[in-house]
């Protein structure tokens, strides 16, 4: 056997799998476990998350309900060891909705193909929208804090300047991800090495140049009940603090929509899955108590007339450093490294979206599917990397309008898609809980149970997160998260019964017999 020959079958031989899933292969499988792993990781991205919403942690509950809702969240995210030893079984870059078609059975497959497969992909629009219009208003707060701040003249940038920067933000992660997939491995560990740094970095420098700090009694009992929202139920106010945590452990679905380009991918993709969640809670954790030790004064820093305009987390870090010497800059330094983690947040955030809508639209999913799926000479499904990124950019523009619009569209990013990540879930623990055969990485006996309680779970916050966050309730404090994921649904359903129905069949083979 020739050389040439030994590739080949090296080639059919990772390949396997996925041709007994009915698919050829079409994107380079270059990845490593490390690699894999590093697309979730970044994506989660602590110090995105957390840095984003730590002003609705200080609001609602302050430091006991982040200390210990972050334990909570994370004990519960457990949906992701059940996503894991589905993802063993069905490693493709489809995911969640193929997962749902094969463990649904063929009756129910079609429908719930399309229901997991619409509420995960708006979902990962709507994360990738929420990463990069949060590194604009970040952008914008380094820059107003580098001019003088509020109380300082500084330049506050319009709502059309952040936009613009959320646009120019997008083409830069066009690019990026219309590199060969080698490219973007190389980044993913870049920016996963850059999370865990800069989360060691910030959570011993702030504190350290902090000239006060907070007492260990403050950071592990304190819990703040004053907030505009007028909600004084502590029950009620530290419900309300967990969105904080829930929405930074999002997005390790990615793993899953790179194995097609992961080698050994019924292993390794579980494996990113896993450990992308697992060290992000330790982290994130460490994180979350170095930096508490920095806050003094919570009233001070959401006060929308300090010189952040009520950005917490950049008036602790600005705080930090002109308390000491003078001097702010240091702080807006701390504050690079942050928007830095997020930029590559969004990449890797584009990164999954593009290979989810190249999945959904090989099976014929999506309006146009012939022209999303295609792949260019580099192996990248470039069509789809643009549509996700005009989408992202589309989802934005609500923000001319209305923030509230905006708020709601973005709130898909929690609750839509963790209902995308529970239905498999569901379906492994029903339909198919008898024929359910794992793959390498399974839970065992525990499988069932994990299961039930990852869907237990999803259907709390999901209610959690849909109550009103301040009373009165008027259209300006309503929660419409119901709103958006409920009108989600019925669009959903009811493009299935009047048209999907009839053409749409679920995951189709694209090998040709």
């Amino acid at each position: 056997m020739n050389i040439e020959e030994c590739n080949k079958g090296a080639i059919d031989s990772g390949n396997a799998r996925l041709h007994e899933l009915g698919y050829k292969q079409e994107l380079k499988r270059d990845l490593s476990v490390l690699s894999n792993f590093t697309f979730s990781f970044s994506i989660i991205s602590v110090l995105t998350g957390l840095n984003t919403l730590f002003g609705t942690g200080l609001s609602f509950g302050g430091p006991i309900s982040y200390v210990y809702g972050w334990l909570i969240t994370g004990l519960f995210t457990m949906v992701g060891l059940s996503m894991a030893e589905i993802c063993s079984s069905y490693p493709t870059s489809g995911g969640l909705y193929y997962w749902s078609a094969m463990l649904a059975g063929p009756t129910w497959a079609p429908f719930a193909s399309w229901i997991t497969g619409w509420f995960n992909i708006v979902g990962q629009w709507t994360v990738t929208t929420s990463a990069d219009y949060s590194l604009a208003q970040l952008l914008q707060v380094i820059i107003l804090l580098s001019t003088g701040g509020v109380n300082g003249g500084g330049y506050q940038a319009s709502k059309y300047v952040v936009i613009a920067l959320h646009a120019g933000i997008l083409l830069l992660h066009v690019f990026l991800n219309s590199l060969p997939i080698s490219w973007l491995s190389f980044f993913g560990q870049f920016a996963a090495a850059w999370n865990v740094l800069g989360v060691f970095l910030l959570m011993i420098l702030i504190p350290v140049v902090a000239t006060e700090r907070a007492s260990a009694k403050f950071v592990f009992t304190n819990f703040n009940t004053e907030n505009e929202g007028g909600i004084g139920n502590k029950v009620y106010i530290f419900v309300l603090g967990l969105l904080m945590s829930q929405y930074t452990l999002l997005g390790y679905d990615a793993s899953a929509h790179m194995t097609e380009e992961t080698k050994d991918a019924d292993k390794n993709g579980p494996k990113g899955i896993v450990g992308a969640i697992g060290i992000s809670l330790l982290v994130g954790w460490a994180y979350i108590l170095g930096i508490t030790f920095a806050v003094a004064d919570i009233p001070h820093l959401l006060n929308k007339n300090n010189d952040t305009g009520g950005y917490a987390i950049a008036q602790i870090f600005y705080d930090a450093f002109k308390n000491r010497f003078g001097s702010g800059v240091g702080g807006i330094l701390c504050l690079g490294v942050i928007a830095v983690a997020v930029f590559f947040c969004g990449m890797s955030s584009l990164t999954s979206n593009s290979r989810m809508a190249y999945a959904f639209s090989r099976d014929g999913a999506m309006p146009f599917s012939p022209f999303w799926r295609r792949v260019n000479e580099q192996e990248v499904p470039i069509n789809a990397v643009w549509m996700s990124a005009l989408i992202a950019f589309c989802m934005a523009l609500t923000s001319l309008g209305s923030l509230v619009a905006f708020q709601a569209m973005t709130s898909i990013a929690t609750i839509g898609l963790y209902i995308a990540y529970a239905l498999p879930s569901l379906f492994r623990v029903t339909l198919a809980r008898k024929s359910f055969t794992p793959g390498p990485f399974n839970l065992g006996r525990y499988g069932v149970v994990v299961g039930w309680i990852a869907v237990l779970w999803v259907a709390v916050i999901s209610v959690l997160f849909s109550l009103p966050v301040a009373y009165p309730i008027t259209d300006q404090t309503l929660n419409y998260t119901p709103v958006a994921v409920g009108g989600l649904l019925i669009l959903l359903l009811s493009s299935w019964f009047f048209s999907a129905r009839h053409w749409f069949k679920g995951p189709i083979t694209n090998i040709e017999v």
